[in-house]
């Protein structure tokens, strides 16, 4: 099982829209896990809108803050907006990358679709990475 965390600062916007990307596109070996470093209250209403657009419904999900001992055992923490460093513990064994995406925070819709089919993207490539290793 490749375990494969997506992190960001709130957890409202990006990191939500790559595990529901990655939840969509993946098999059953990867688990998927995400989280915010500040957690917001709610998915931002755009990106939630962005996602019901292309047939992800994210609206009910909760934001949530990601632990150091949820992050210990992945093979992939992405972060978006937040170092790995930041967010890695020390005894980190995986793959740490950074997405260098814009927040969808207070964004326009059509803003927020660019960010999110870049999301899509990027997801897409990382699967394909991961069942090539």
């Amino acid at each position: 099982m490749v375990r494969v965390a997506f992190v960001c600062v709130g957890n409202a916007g990006r990191s939500q829209m790559a595990a529901a990307f990655a939840h969509k596109m993946a098999g059953s070996g990867v688990d998927i896990i995400s989280g915010g470093t500040r957690p917001a209250k709610a998915v931002y209403p755009a990106v939630a809108e962005a996602m019901m657009e292309v047939g992800i419904d994210i609206a009910g999900n909760k934001p949530r803050l990601i632990t150091p001992g949820e992050l210990a055992d992945c093979d992939y923490v992405i972060t978006m907006g937040c170092s790995s460093d930041e967010v890695c513990p020390v005894a980190f064994r995986g793959d740490a990358r950074d997405w260098d995406l814009p927040d969808p925070k207070g964004r326009s819709l059509p803003e927020v679709r660019r960010i999110r089919d870049d999301i899509e993207k990027r997801v897409e490539m990382l699967l394909r990475e991961i069942g090539n290793r």
